[in-house]
């Protein structure tokens, strides 16, 4: 059964249209009397529909008898992990994570600092759409009340990563959830910290929430005229981070993923290192290096938490900048990842250019063909023994997600969109001219299978 009111991170859509105060007190009711918690947090990120979805949640949450303490604004990590340290039973998150300011979100963890998988979403979704609501008699209706803790968090970090340099770091929170957190904790462990966007705003006015080369040409023009090591930037809930490296320009997300991966990989002797089915084959090339085996998943991090949990996993990501540390927890930690990678840099003794330069570049390429929502997934079905066909000498396939078929010099993935009436190809070469033949072919079948449906 595919979720219909939760994607691929959590209930997500735009503010009092998909996502109402009334559906979050039923999410809040839902999770009390799927999980029959007793303890539960709840965090939000400093979107300013935040308050009012709070409100509602912990609303549902109580008539359910579960107690609440609300944590205010603290980034996706810290929510996670202070569910694990706190020992509730569940921990909710309001955020849309990298999404405009009109859209919110709510993001459910276990005791155990892991996102709801499919399997617990589609109860939760159940009880709400036939209303099997378990309410509290008024006796045992839950009690809130308001906690700080995030200091729990800080002390964590500054046991877990340990820094001997004094590093010049530009922090960009981008008025999002990280904005006191990211700069103190930096601070903490010896660093120089200039800190921009770091005024909490859910309008999000300094650039947009989500970090990628566009949003952060400013910091990198920061980064460049005041001589730093490295620009950090987080998305608006934190679980994301992206870098700048010290010459001004964007690390590449695939690269640096791969960079770190290997990294982990070298210091472990080995170990299964996870990303996602759409992540780049340097990750693969790099880790393979030093022993390590790559695992693929769905894309979403509640499926690379999943598998690294599965195969005790020494690392993990997305190439969106979502890593996770599975010895601290099992959320993707923004605040965490960038005092890891300057420890990883030190122990290296490189600088971010260097630590990136020894991974691979491929081409990639992506391309969308317009499908209808109810034709989709069907489309996607029939393209695996199409692209069997059109490309007999592969090496290997996988429908993990959607339909992957590994080349000698690259790979295809033809996926239907999670949120839009696409089919998305995404296309990896060793080189431009591979790349583009391989799109060529995949996009003239799709286009195929698209018609032929449509009849």
């Amino acid at each position: 059964m595919r979720s219909k009111l939760f994607g691929s991170s959590g209930v997500r859509g735009l503010v009092n249209v998909d996502l109402t105060p009334i559906l979050a007190a039923k999410i809040g009711l839902a999770v009390a009397t799927f999980s029959k918690a007793k303890k539960t947090i709840v965090a939000r990120d400093t979107r300013v529909s935040g308050l009012m979805l709070e409100n509602a949640l912990v609303s549902g949450l109580l008539a359910g008898g579960a107690n609440v303490d609300c944590l205010g604004v603290v980034p996706t990590p810290v929510l996670a992990w202070l569910t694990k340290r706190l020992n509730a039973d569940a921990g909710i998150m309001i955020t849309a994570s990298h999404n405009p300011p009109q859209y919110n979100g709510i993001k459910i963890f276990n005791r155990d600092s892991m996102a709801y998988g499919e399997e617990s979403q589609n109860k939760i979704e159940s009880i709400i759409e036939h209303e099997n609501f378990r309410l509290a008699n008024w006796r045992n209706v839950g009690e809130a009340s308001f906690i700080d803790e995030s200091h729990l968090y800080v002390e964590m970090v500054q046991k877990t990563a340990k820094l001997s340099k004094k590093w010049r770091v530009i922090v960009d929170p981008g008025c999002g959830a990280t904005y006191n957190l990211a700069p103190l904790i930096f601070e903490s462990l010896g660093c120089k910290v200039t800190a921009i966007n770091a005024q909490p705003d859910g309008f999000f006015p300094g650039r947009s929430p989500e970090p990628n080369v566009e949003s952060l040409k400013p910091l990198a023009k920061i980064v460049q005229e005041l001589g730093a090591d490295v620009g950090v930037a987080h998305d608006g809930d934190g679980d994301r981070v992206a870098f700048v490296d010290e010459k001004g320009d964007l690390a590449d997300f695939d690269r640096i993923l791969a960079a770190y991966a290997a990294y982990v990989a070298k210091k472990n002797h080995g170990g299964p290192i996870v990303t996602n089915v759409e992540a780049s084959m340097c990750v693969e090339r790099m880790v393979e290096k030093h022993g390590g085996k790559v695992i693929r998943t769905k894309v979403g991090d509640v499926y690379v938490a999943e598998a690294i949990k599965r195969f005790n996993a020494v690392f993990g990501g997305e190439p969106c900048g979502a890593w996770i540390h599975p010895q601290i927890h099992y959320c993707p930690d923004g605040i965490l990842s960038s005092m890891l990678l300057l420890e990883a840099l030190e122990y290296e003794n490189k600088i971010l250019s260097e630590f990136i330069s020894e991974t691979p570049q491929y081409q990639t390429l992506r391309g969308n063909v317009a499908c209808k929502n109810e034709m989709k997934y069907g489309v996607v079905k029939k393209a695996v023994e199409g692209l069997k066909s059109v490309f007999p000498e592969y090496k290997q396939f996988s429908t993990v997600d959607g339909v992957r078929l590994t080349f000698e010099e690259g790979w295809i993935l033809v996926r239907a969109s999670g949120t839009e009436p696409l089919i998305r190809l995404t296309v990896e070469g060793e080189s431009l001219k591979a790349a583009k033949e391989i799109m060529e072919k995949a996009v003239v079948l799709v286009k195929k299978l698209v018609g032929e449906m449509r009849k």
